[in-house]
């Protein structure tokens, strides 16, 4: 339970007890819980999209979901994207890339990267939303914080640290197989579960077969794409796979429900 109370604390703006002296193992062995916070923020933005959807138009709604969504998080995946690619597109050597991304001044290609997402992400809800039955596109909502927090999981797992301070090297440190393990057997639980009770049994193969599938291998890639980059990863480039992970669930989603139209 502590695990789940300091994921929380980390990942979203809800008030937790305090926890008192934690450690630094604590704190990074939390990413096998990364997806249960997902999902807690996934059942409130289904909760609020099937009130939404019955008041607003779809786009007002897709537009307040991105909202929530940021608040709830506090802008912190954002902020990380805006500072890694303020990074990536510095011609600096690695050393100067790490200190732009420690820098809180926010360069034009990090204000692109947080307006790019957050346009990209309502226009795929939007797509989602016209493409499929509201049934199926509530639990494209419910799975997007789930899978997306789980790619930060694998990112953990396979990567090595760009810094010797910093979260990003206490997740990366403490996220062994028993971590990875137990986060990818919550999503194919809560997941499986869900379309369960919903009879959305298309939807899971899709989830299973397509989308876990299609993240994990976009995992590797950031994860790549950051170590030739910084020599590593950091706590920003964690927000920066978070974020490109919900683009990528989104996008997958909108090629899923073309392909059954």
């Amino acid at each position: 339970m502590k695990k789940l109370l300091l994921a929380f604390q980390f990942l979203t703006i809800i008030p937790m007890q305090n926890m008192g002296d934690v450690s630094e193992e604590e704190m990074g062995k939390t990413t096998a819980v990364f997806p249960l916070v997902g999902f807690a923020e996934g059942v409130v933005l289904a909760f609020l999209a099937a009130l939404f959807i019955k008041v607003f138009p779809a786009e007002l709604t897709n537009a307040l979901l991105v909202l929530i969504l940021v608040i709830m998080n506090g802008g912190l995946h954002l902020d990380g994207l805006s500072d890694t690619f303020d990074a990536v597109a510095s011609r600096a050597d690695r050393g100067k890339k790490l200190e732009i991304m420690k820098d809180s001044t926010v360069g034009p290609m990090g204000v692109i990267a947080i307006v790019m997402a957050l346009l990209l992400k309502y226009v795929l809800l939007n797509t989602v939303s016209f493409q499929s039955t509201t049934v199926s596109y509530l639990m494209t909502v419910l799975a997007m914080p789930v899978l997306s927090r789980w790619s930060m999981v694998n990112a953990a797992f396979y990567s090595g640290p760009a810094r010797k301070d910093g979260l990003g090297r206490l997740f990366i440190e403490h996220t062994r197989a028993r971590q990875l393990i137990a986060a990818t057997a919550a999503v194919i639980v809560l997941i499986a579960l869900v379309c369960t009770m919903v009879s959305q049994f298309s939807l899971l193969m899709f989830y299973v077969m397509f989308a876990v599938p299609v993240l994990y291998a976009f995992s590797f890639v950031a994860v790549w794409f950051f170590s030739k980059m910084f020599g590593g990863m950091t706590g920003d480039s964690f927000g920066a796979v978070n974020e490109l992970a919900v683009l990528i669930f989104l996008l997958s989603a909108v090629i899923n429900n073309a392909r059954l139209a």
